[in-house]
Order: structure tokens, then sequence, then C-alpha cells
């Protein structure tokens, strides 16, 4: 006799799950739970081939990277590298700025800090910054600031002259700045608002953000990367990390991963990863929580003088669940989790009115994608 709903949606679903996390990767299971590769202590590299990658077709994306100023690239697959370069002097120890994807990374310590109750991005960021009491900006919460749609004051040389170049305690500067609309009424690419969480992260966990990043992400992923830091010794939460092609790469698959890492850990919370790669205003349904998305909808880029804007996904021939952590002159991780391959670019721009430009990450996303042989 048929069993009621054997064959039903729940079953169906879950079907489909197991035959998804089995294209994953070449591991067995264990406990029944699905065991991944993990770079640890340092990355396997092995064959395009192997992974079901053509690696001819891999050189000509590589050829791409190097014609457009780039120092590195590293493509990963099932948790191994599969296409690594370098150029310009560059090894894969070499490390350099790579501007706003340390949003990303930011975004990471606030959901820790909240894991561990140290904060709740709900409650208004006046609990950990003092001088917005009693002001229009008492109200901004954690989630405004991560979310880009604070209202905190924004101008192009306010964001990219007066605070990155000379204010010598961004910090300060950022909180000092006034309330220019309502919390959640207008998204804005907001450095400063951004500079304003390294108060929140110093205040709710009582340490420096920076050495906060190494004991509980840095440290556990064995990355070798940094906070930079401004004149006046602030960690700097919205630009200036220093890292590797190699451990952003270990950045974006630990999201691949939905936080997960080797021996069981879980260095980001699974919900926070979730709600991060999904969007986080309807004000635009390209950002998340620091991280840059390919959602159907109303979007908004960061450019100069003015913030770009369109409908639709911004890169029209990618998927809707890809995800990635971008910085200026074209610094990316890129997490493809349907086909679960990982690349990081580090370099330069041709032209330096491509600072902001998604052409080139559009670019190599889709020739690695076209390099399938599933």
């Amino acid at each position: 006799m048929k069993q009621p709903g054997l064959l039903g949606p729940a079953f169906r679903m879950a079907l489909l799950a197991g035959v998804f996390l089995a294209a994953c990767g070449d591991d067995g299971e264990e406990g029944g739970r699905r065991e991944f590769v993990y770079p640890d202590p340092d990355w396997a590299v092995e064959a395009p081939e192997g992974h079901h990658l053509d690696s001819g077709l891999l050189q000509g994306v590589a050829d791409l990277a190097a014609s457009e100023a780039s120092s590195c690239l590293v493509i990963t697959r099932h948790g191994v590298i599969v296409g690594e370069w370098y150029w310009n002097g560059w090894s894969e120890a070499t490390e350099q700025n790579v501007y706003s994807v340390t949003k990303s990374f930011t975004s990471a310590l606030v959901g820790i800090a909240q894991d561990r109750g140290e904060l709740d991005i709900l409650e208004p960021a006046s609990q950990y910054i003092a001088e917005w009491i009693g002001t229009a900006s008492e109200e901004v919460t954690v989630r405004n600031l991560i979310s880009n749609d604070s209202g905190r004051h924004w101008d192009l040389i306010t964001d990219y002259v007066r605070l990155f170049v000379l204010a010598d305690d961004m910090t300060a500067f950022a909180i000092g700045l006034g309330q220019q609309y309502d919390p959640g009424e207008v998204w804005k690419y907001n450095n400063s608002a951004i500079q304003a969480l390294e108060r929140v992260l110093n205040v709710a966990t009582g340490r420096d953000v920076a050495d906060y990043a190494a004991e509980h992400l840095f440290e556990p992923l064995g990355m070798a990367s940094t906070y930079g830091r401004d004149r006046a010794g602030n960690p700097v939460t919205f630009a200036n990390l220093s890292a590797s092609c190699r451990d952003l790469a270990r950045f974006g698959y630990l999201y691949l991963r939905r936080g997960h890492w080797s021996g069981g850990r879980q260095i980001i919370p699974e919900e926070w990863v979730e709600e991060s790669t999904q969007p986080s205003t309807p004000l635009n349904s390209a950002y998340g929580y620091m991280w840059w998305l390919n959602r159907n909808g109303r979007w908004v880029a960061p450019s100069a003088p003015d913030h770009e804007e369109g409908y639709g996904r911004p890169l029209a021939n990618l998927p809707v669940d890809v995800f990635r952590a971008s910085g200026a002159f074209n610094q990316i991780i890129f997490v493809d989790p349907t086909t679960d391959i990982v690349f990081t670019r580090i370099g330069g721009v041709t032209s330096l009115l491509d600072t902001a430009s998604s052409g080139l990450v559009e670019a190599l996303a889709e020739g690695i994608r076209s390099a399938r042989l599933d």
C-alpha cells in the first residue's frame, strides 16, 4: 500500500538536495552529513579536468585577467584550487589593499558578534555610539548601517576625499557627520556609515576590531590577512584590508559552505550567511549585508559621481544565486553556489575611469562557467 506523502513535495525536495550534495564534491559522507574538502592547513591544487573544467578555456580566462592589469587570479572548485596565475612579480603570499572587499569581512564580524550575544543588529547603533543619543541619528540601527540605508550623510567628496584621504581619525569623522535622510528611506553606498561600525564593534565586544577579526575569523581560517588602520590607529572597517588571492578564496569558500569549516567548526552562523546573501532592503535588490547580489529587482550600484541604477539582474548573463565581495579597481571574491566555484582577483585597472565597473567581473565569471564540462 502506498504510504501517504511518500512522493510529496517534502520528499522531492529532500531527494533534490541529496542529488545536489552528491554533485558538490568527491568526498564521502560521515555521520549522515556531507564531508567537504577544506584548505586546512593549505589549499590542494588539482588539475581542472578532475573537476570537470577545461584547462584550455580557463587559460583563456587567465589571459583576459592578465590583459586587464590583474596581479593574481585564483579559481577553486569543490574546495581545491583548479587554476592559479600571478603577474607583476606576485606570488601566492603577496598581499594588497582590497578596498571595499573589506566590508564583507566586517559584515562577518557583525554576524559573529551577534551570535556571541555581544550585539543585536536590530538595536539602535546609539547604544554603542554615545554621540548619536538625542540626535536625528539616535534610531539608526546596526542593521541600517550594514544595509546602507542608514540615511547618514553622504556625498562624493565627503566619502572619498574628506573621509578616505584627509581624515586622521576616520571613526570620529564618520560619527560626527549628520543625518541626511530618515533611516530606511534612501540607499547610499556610504563608507562613512560603515566606518561607524568600528565604534559599534569595539564597544559591543570590548575588543580592538582587528584583534577580534584575527581571533574569530582570520586565525580559524588560516588567513594571514590584516585590517588596515587610520592615522589615529583605528581599524578601517570599510576598506584597507590587506589580503592575498588565496586568502580571499578561503573567505569566499567559507560563505560557499554556509559558514562551516573543517573539523565541524561553525565560524559564522549559517543563518547569518543566509541573511547576508539575500536583499537586506527593498531599496536595492543587489545588496545584502555588505555583499553584492544578483537578484532580480531594482538595483543600485556605487559609482561616481552618482549611484547607477537599473532593473533586473546587475549581471544579466549570470544566475540569481551568485554573490560577491567587491572593491575598487575590481578586487573580487566571486561565489557561485550552483557550480561550487569560488574565484578571486586582485589587481588594478587599465583606465582610472573603470574603478567600479562590473564588466571584468562578469566576463571572468562567464568565462569560468563556460569552461565547465559537466
